[in-house]
């Protein structure tokens, strides 16, 4: 990376730090098929405790205090099932649905650009994380209202190695990696920049963090509970279903210790 871009990513940074309009955008990215679910219905809205996956990641966002509205990226055929939603499940914060592009990267930048005037900061986010804590959102907001981008993660419990040709090439330090998951929150200005840079250099990232890596700025990570993964396959759904059971009788038996 060249000085100059150096400059401008602390510039970003430092100027994001300071803003004093926090109302936040979460943009939930909804537009994938989810082929490897290996389902007819999208894994998006598949049940998980009786609620379509989506609804509870969206339910999530809306109970956060430091998100002020919502966009959806979907599926051009999903334009009419969120104003339902919605309205069934008490989204008051959910503003528009916009239709996704042919790429990951693309659908994102289409829902930054569908935000509110109002907006300073967008938190990025994958519809198929529905297990992600109200309180690890608002974590993460707070980051990025500090250092103008910010991500959640948890480190790896597994020793990582990376190879060639099936081989083992060498083992990665487990105490530097860390597994990127969302929400990842950004300043406005920040995400525009490193967005439109990318755009321009043809560089594909394989999350938004990688895009504000690519132009310089740095990302604070905020640990995260391992729960907030990623459903992808159909053991995603039944472990979130479990964890879903789990929780309850926690909840469940903490009420009788009350009384």
């Amino acid at each position: 990376m060249s000085g100059g871009l150096k400059e401008a990513a602390e510039a970003l940074r430092a100027a994001a730090g300071g803003l004093k309009n926090r109302n936040t955008c979460a943009v939930i990215v909804a537009a994938g098929s989810g082929s490897r679910m290996g389902s007819a219905v999208p894994k998006q809205f598949l049940e998980l405790g009786g609620m379509p996956v989506v609804a509870r990641t969206l339910r999530a966002y809306q109970n956060s205090d430091y998100i002020t509205d919502i966009v959806v990226v979907r599926r051009p055929e999903d334009a009419g099932i969120y104003e339902e939603y919605a309205a069934r499940f008490g989204l008051r914060k959910l503003r528009a649905s916009v239709e996704g592009g042919a790429t990951r990267q693309e659908s994102v930048l289409r829902g930054v650009e569908a935000v509110p005037a109002k907006t300073a900061y967008v938190a990025i986010a994958d519809a198929a994380r529905p297990l992600v804590g109200t309180r690890e959102i608002d974590l993460v907001c707070l980051a990025a209202y500090r250092y103008g981008a910010a991500t959640a993660a948890y480190p790896s419990a597994d020793t990582v190695k990376t190879a060639d040709k099936g081989f083992i090439e060498e083992t990665v330090d487990r105490s530097r990696v860390w597994l990127a998951a969302t929400p990842q929150v950004f300043s406005l200005p920040v995400y525009r920049a490193a967005a439109y840079s990318c755009l321009e250099e043809g560089f594909a990232g394989t999350d938004d963090n990688s895009l504000a890596e690519h132009i310089g700025v740095r990302v604070r990570i905020v640990e995260c509970s391992r729960r907030n993964f990623k459903i992808t396959e159909p053991a995603d759904l039944i472990a979130a279903e479990a964890l879903l059971r789990d929780t309850a009788g926690d909840a469940s038996a903490g009420s009788e210790e009350a009384t």
